[in-house]
């Protein structure tokens, strides 16, 4: 088997892979994001396509310095109107937010691929809707104390694994893709290519 290399920071992608029992090292991509996100806009890219270039860009970036290894890339957007959204950089940002998700549906543009030197092997997209409950401000306030500055780390400004989970009044799709790798058929493929001992 060669090695699996996850090209993400990422703790919550790297926490599926080992709850699946997948074999793999870690090692970041230094892709500049904000660049390529500019450009798939400026380009009329739609938020599939620019999740998915996202993905491509950190996998083939960490694939060419480790030709031998499968390398994983991921990315997810989330879009709401047609409007991209990104990781709010603080709690003032996280709070305007969630009053901008609130009673709304938005949906999650969740994108993975694996790249082999200077090729993308496959390459998958899912995009699950949620919508939130109508919050009060002090619904948000209570919230964001308690979840802390860790939802930063998250492009909607929640963790639905954790106490976000309370902010939805439904979810429409695959779990892991939610929290940011459709992890299934990253499996199925890594399973066909023997890249698993199960």
């Amino acid at each position: 088997m060669s090695r699996i290399i996850l090209a993400s920071g990422s703790q919550i992608r790297a926490q599926m892979l080992r709850n699946a029992g997948v074999p793999f090292e870690i090692v970041p991509s230094d892709v500049d994001e904000a660049s390529i996100k500019e450009k798939c806009w400026a380009a009329g890219n739609d938020l599939r396509d620019i999740a998915m270039r996202l993905a491509e860009a950190k996998a083939l970036s960490v694939s060419k310095q480790n030709e031998d290894a499968y390398v994983i890339g991921a990315d997810q957007v989330l879009g709401l109107d047609g409007k991209l959204h990104d990781k709010p950089v603080d709690m003032d940002e996280a709070r305007v937010r969630l009053k901008e998700f609130s009673g709304r549906t938005h949906t999650l543009y969740s994108a993975a691929c694996i790249a082999r030197g200077s090729d993308v092997m496959w390459q998958v997209i899912d995009y699950p809707t949620l919508t939130m409950c109508t919050l009060s401000d002090e619904t948000i306030d209570r919230y964001l104390a308690e979840a802390g500055e860790g939802i930063l780390s998250s492009v909607g400004a929640y963790q639905l694994e954790g106490v976000g989970a309370r902010l939805f009044h439904q979810v429409h799709g695959n779990y892991f893709s939610i929290l940011g790798l459709p992890l299934l058929p990253l499996l199925a493929f890594l399973r066909e290519q023997k890249q698993l001992g199960y």
